[in-house]
């Protein structure tokens, strides 16, 4: 069938860069060979060990990992991830707290379709965790869902926010991250025209791209380059019949990390080849620092193709979003309909995946909204991934937030922290 061959043969290659490295490993370590004291064997088994874990975790989804929390009173509570809404392509799940009344804040963590799993998220969870009750969408690979689920494309995914913060209540609170921003906006927008009493208290928007035009970024770049036609023959392939989701038409997650890498390939080589030295002098460990980051960096997922292409025409290349001309289920939405949902943006000064400005431009098409409601705050010196879960969301950004949510948790409330009003 037409793409699947290329798809087998890149995992193909993938599990054959496994087997060497687990081969390596294993001849190097043969016991036998500690008495020659060569060098070159402990190099051997070290970069037998790195590769195999490498190629090795890109097909395994990793674990939340979140097992427990501490409460204000000094226990230990565990944690445990339920889902509220299941769906073919995506589901709700809570990281429900044992032993704990139901918080003041209710967070919908909103996490990218992007190559990743919802897990890249973890830190971020584990953060909110101790101070509000917290739901994530959690993303399902699309190699693991049968062609007979049907489609999934950037409407589909809007009705899927929809639908979640319906299922929420009005109550809630939405952090969109990275990818879902634009989409997280007009699902707000759409239930501000279909269920009004159904938005959320409020939107936080971290590192999105509401308006690619706004900076050039290497991702804009390669969006207005590419014609849709070429971008269908590079990237989309056909899943082959070892997943469920045999003959559905994907961009692999394999072929995403490989663009995740070329970016900042000379990093990333560096990063290898020092875990390497250091696993032939025994310094290394399962949950080293390096381990700890690539084990998720690596663990990438399939998009479904016609999410993957709608989302580079319709958001990058067409703008849908930033001249307000998008489209869900045949009916126009209006981000101007948005009247009472506090928006706030999130941007990192350093961030290369959606540079500032990008973000921020959700505040200009909120023509409904009254400007007390809008703030924006822009990150000295952080990345992209800061900004959500490094050092900068960590000791900066999240304390904004979580002051921006009490601002808005109900009627009358005032703010309780100074933030730049949008002009």
């Amino acid at each position: 069938m037409k793409y699947m061959f290329t798809y087998d043969l890149m995992e193909s290659a993938r599990n054959t860069n496994e087997w060497l490295g687990a081969s390596a490993r294993a001849f190097a370590s043969y016991p036998a060979f500690a008495m020659s004291m060569n060098p070159v064997l402990p190099l051997m088994a070290a970069w037998g060990e790195v590769t195999e874990r490498t190629f090795g975790r890109m097909i395994a989804k990793p674990d939340w990992g979140i097992r427990s929390i501490v409460g204000p009173d000094g226990t230990d509570h565990l944690v445990d991830v339920t889902p509220v809404v299941e769906k073919p392509f995506g589901d709700l799940v809570q990281f429900f707290v044992r032993r704990r009344a139901p918080m003041a804040r209710k967070v919908l963590l909103v996490a990218p379709m992007s190559g990743h799993y919802a897990t890249l998220l973890r830190s971020t969870v584990a953060s909110l965790l101790p101070n509000a009750d917290v739901y994530v969408t959690d993303w399902h690979n699309a190699r693991d869902i049968p062609v007979s689920a049907g489609k999934f494309d950037v409407e589909d995914y809007t009705l899927y926010l929809a639908e979640f913060m319906k299922a929420l209540g009005p109550d809630t609170h939405v952090i969109a991250v990275c990818q879902p921003v634009p989409l997280a906006l007009a699902a707000t927008a759409y239930l501000a025209a279909e269920d009004p009493e159904a938005q959320p208290r409020s939107l936080v928007l971290i590192g999105g791209p509401v308006d690619p035009d706004a900076a050039a970024t290497e991702v804009t770049d390669f969006g207005r380059r590419v014609t849709m036609g070429q971008l269908e023959h590079l990237a989309i392939q056909r899943v082959g019949f070892k997943y469920k989701g045999a003959g559905r038409l994907v961009y692999p997650g394999l072929l995403q990390l490989q663009s995740f890498i070329t970016m900042n390939a000379e990093r990333h080589g560096k990063a290898f080849s020092d875990q390497i030295l250091r696993v032939s002098r025994g310094e290394g460990s399962d949950h080293d620092a390096h381990n700890r980051f690539y084990d998720e960096y690596l663990a990438v997922m399939d998009m479904t193709a016609e999410f993957y292409l709608s989302t580079v025409e319709r958001i990058f290349k067409n703008r849908e979003i930033a001249t307000n001309d998008f489209v869900v289920a045949g009916r126009k939405v209006d981000m101007g309909a948005i009247t009472k949902v506090a928006v706030m943006t999130v941007e990192g000064a350093n961030d290369d995946i959606s540079a500032p400005g990008q973000c921020v431009a959700a505040l200009k098409l909120l023509t409904g909204l009254a400007d007390d409601k809008k703030a924006q705050h822009l990150e000295p010196g952080a990345g992209h991934y800061g900004i959500f879960a490094g050092k900068s969301w960590r000791l900066n950004i999240r304390p904004l937030v979580l002051n921006f949510i009490d601002a808005n948790s109900g009627a009358g409330r005032k703010a309780k922290i100074a933030l730049a009003s949008a002009q």
